[in-house]
């Protein structure tokens, strides 16, 4: 089982103040220490991390920095995590552009994954039309990341027009990209994770863990989440591929993290029985 975690505890999750007025500069943050982020997953026992667009497009001119960082803890960069509202024709190709510089560089520093979320929801409700154009997106996300050596994954997310889960299913059919699953995003959605992940095992390369209940989420073993019929089911597939736990906030992140990481230990021993 390899382990990742994502450096969004550290910070919260905010979004590049100059994305209010350019498209090419709307990224995630996490506004918060990368450095002080890697250091807290390395010692709570994972072995990979995922980064936002935002807080990796920061080490665009100190690549080496970055690379120093990753080899001093051990650590595998496994995914970078970007997206787009993807329904406006008059817009999308400067999404497409900054996605595109995002995976650039993500490949030169050795990532694995590209994952996206997005598809914005109107002012006035959400259209049948804009799934044929969020799968279309998806389609240039995926070209993109075969062009630099990644693998593409679509992130169903709370507050986008793909968060139910008679939604996805109305996605899914018209992309060719990948399904990255957040546990805790599809039941807040109103799915089933374990259901989603049965039906769409055979377009899963990557997962996101994380824990949810009444309305929260939480680190891995403190919410109702049956994580065990997930990984039977992603074992049955053959999955061999990463785990990445998320947690977009914790009073504080390092401890949430050895939660989590403490939790996934019973895993590995039955894996190793």
């Amino acid at each position: 089982m390899k382990l990742g975690y994502q450096t969004n505890t550290w910070g919260g999750v905010v979004g590049h103040p100059a994305g209010v007025t350019s498209v090419k500069d709307l990224y995630y943050l996490a506004n918060g220490s990368t450095e002080e982020a890697l250091k807290d997953i390395t010692e709570a026992g994972y072995t990979g991390f995922e980064i936002f667009d935002g807080n990796l497009m920061q080490y665009k001119d100190k690549k080496d920095e970055l690379l120093k960082l990753m080899n001093d803890h051990s650590l595998t960069l496994v995914g970078v995590y970007t997206g787009g509202n993807f329904i406006f024709p008059d817009i999308l190709e400067e999404e497409i552009l900054k996605i595109e510089s995002v995976a650039a560089f993500a490949s030169e520093v050795g990532a694995l994954h590209l994952v996206v979320g997005g598809g914005a929801v109107r002012t006035n409700g959400i259209l049948e039309s804009d799934y044929t154009a969020l799968g279309h997106a998806l389609n240039k996300v995926v070209e993109i990341a075969e062009k630099y050596n990644l693998i593409a994954s679509y992130h169903p997310h709370l507050g986008t027009n793909v968060q139910a889960p008679e939604q996805l299913d109305k996605l899914m059919p018209l992309t060719k990209i990948n399904l990255c699953p957040d546990t805790a995003h599809i039941e807040a959605g109103g799915g089933d994770p374990v259901s989603v992940i049965k039906k769409y095992v055979d377009r899963i390369k990557y997962v996101h863990f994380k824990d949810y209940k009444n309305g929260e989420f939480l680190p891995l073993g403190e919410g109702h989440q049956k994580f065990a019929e997930m990984i039977k089911i992603l074992e049955e597939a053959n999955y061999d591929g990463w785990i990445t736990v998320e947690l977009d906030s914790y009073a504080d992140p390092k401890q949430g993290a050895k939660i989590s990481r403490s939790y996934l230990t019973q895993f590995e021993k039955v894996n190793q029985a």
